[in-house]
């Protein structure tokens, strides 16, 4: 029941009023699991286990309900402690650019920032939760403006990705690094996209969700490196052992991708 209720939300209810309705409704669902058996890396609630989530065939034990993150997120927020500075107190902030903004990170970063928070910036195209707002395929800032740039699950809903990149590269510093998630069919030697296909339920089908443009394969690294950057695929999950991937709720998480600016 769960499952199909929040498949239907997801697939009906446009995207900037779930934005606003999921900070108190989630939470809400989240208390039938209350429980010990799962932690959050990222808020540290513990339930039996997390929320179900997805479009097409929602995944079991996917969504924190008190922060909303995913896998991929809480996959993310480990590799950035555990293997990166990022979250060192003695070091300089890095200026980031966090385009398509997810809450759960955001709060996380901003408590980073908080001794200079102009130096983490939030930007979308329409999201009320983001501070700036503009299409990643035409950037409205200057050159090597930023240090670092996260941008997670959007490249495949945009109509030039590699515009995009293009974009991406350009307004981070020489040395720059940047995580660009998407979602990618390993099954898929190539990158699949068809614009010629505009019912929704059909995109749903073919691309996994009805505001997609294209469907990654295992090319999606040579993609980013096509683009002029550096670029390692990661899979941070599988260097955990089970116990953890279990206790974060990692079994479909995505592996990370990790691009650098030459």
């Amino acid at each position: 029941m769960m499952k199909r209720l929040i498949r239907w939300v997801l697939n009906h209810v446009p995207r900037p009023v779930l934005q606003r309705l999921a900070g108190w409704s989630v939470p809400l669902m989240g208390l039938l699991y209350v429980g010990r058996g799962r932690t959050c890396p990222l808020c540290g609630l513990r339930r039996r286990r997390f929320l179900p989530y997805g479009y097409v065939a929602a995944r079991s034990d996917a969504l924190c309900p008190r922060c909303l993150s995913l896998e991929r997120h809480r996959l993310l927020w480990l590799w950035l402690i555990r293997e990166t500075r990022f979250a060192d107190t003695a070091a300089v902030r890095p200026r980031l650019l966090h385009i398509a903004p997810e809450v759960c990170l955001m709060r996380r970063l901003r408590q980073l920032y908080a001794d200079a928070p102009s130096r983490y910036v939030t930007a979308d195209l329409e999201s009320p939760l983001a501070e700036m707002h503009f299409d990643v395929q035409r950037i409205p800032l200057p050159d090597g403006s930023f240090d670092v740039v996260f941008c997670n699950h959007l490249l495949e809903h945009v109509a030039d990705d590699r515009a995009a990149l293009g974009e991406l590269r350009r307004i981070l510093r020489p040395g720059g690094w940047g995580v660009l998630l998407a979602p990618v069919d390993y099954s898929r030697g190539t990158t699949f996209e068809d614009d010629s296909v505009t019912d929704p339920d059909e995109r749903t089908r073919l691309f996994g969700q009805y505001d997609h443009r294209r469907l990654y394969g295992r090319d999606y690294a040579d993609r980013l490196r096509s683009a002029g950057f550096e670029a390692e695929e990661i899979d941070y999950a599988a260097r955990l052992d089970a116990s953890e991937r279990r206790l974060y709720g990692l079994g479909t998480a995505d592996r990370l991708y990790v691009i650098r600016k030459p």
